[in-house]
């Protein structure tokens, strides 16, 4: 069981999961991605064993997925941080096609080496 907590994405996506209400601070690029992961595989063993049980797994996957959004937004706001981007640029995403490129150019590009006005830079804090 050591082994499979101590893989990245399983910690990156436990660590979204602890700070599921922190829209404050900075994310690190790889918890970002890292977390990313973590939902895609998430999501795609909930969605396999939530299509073996017909309409009851399609609402429970709805509501596990509402329970995710949370979570997922509050680290996409604090990786908007670490870009020096206020978390309110996440609206961008709106934007048919345009949007959405925008914000995933945002989301891989480096953060700020210094620290920035949303606090230090995450790759040297603990």
């Amino acid at each position: 069981m050591d082994k499979i907590l101590n893989l990245p994405f399983v910690n990156a996506w436990l660590k979204m999961l602890a700070n599921f209400s922190d829209f404050k601070g900075r994310a690190s690029k790889a918890d970002y991605w890292w977390a990313v992961l973590g939902n895609i595989i998430v999501s795609a063993v909930l969605g396999f064993i939530c299509g073996l049980l017909g309409s009851f797994g399609s609402v429970l996957l709805t509501l596990i997925s509402l329970v995710l959004a949370i979570p997922g937004l509050a680290l996409t706001v604090r990786r908007l941080h670490d870009t020096g981007k206020s978390g309110w640029f996440v609206l961008i995403s709106l934007v048919p096609l345009v949007g959405a490129i925008l914000l995933i150019v945002w989301l891989v590009k480096d953060g700020d080496e210094d620290d920035n006005q949303y606090g230090s830079n995450p790759k040297y804090v603990g």
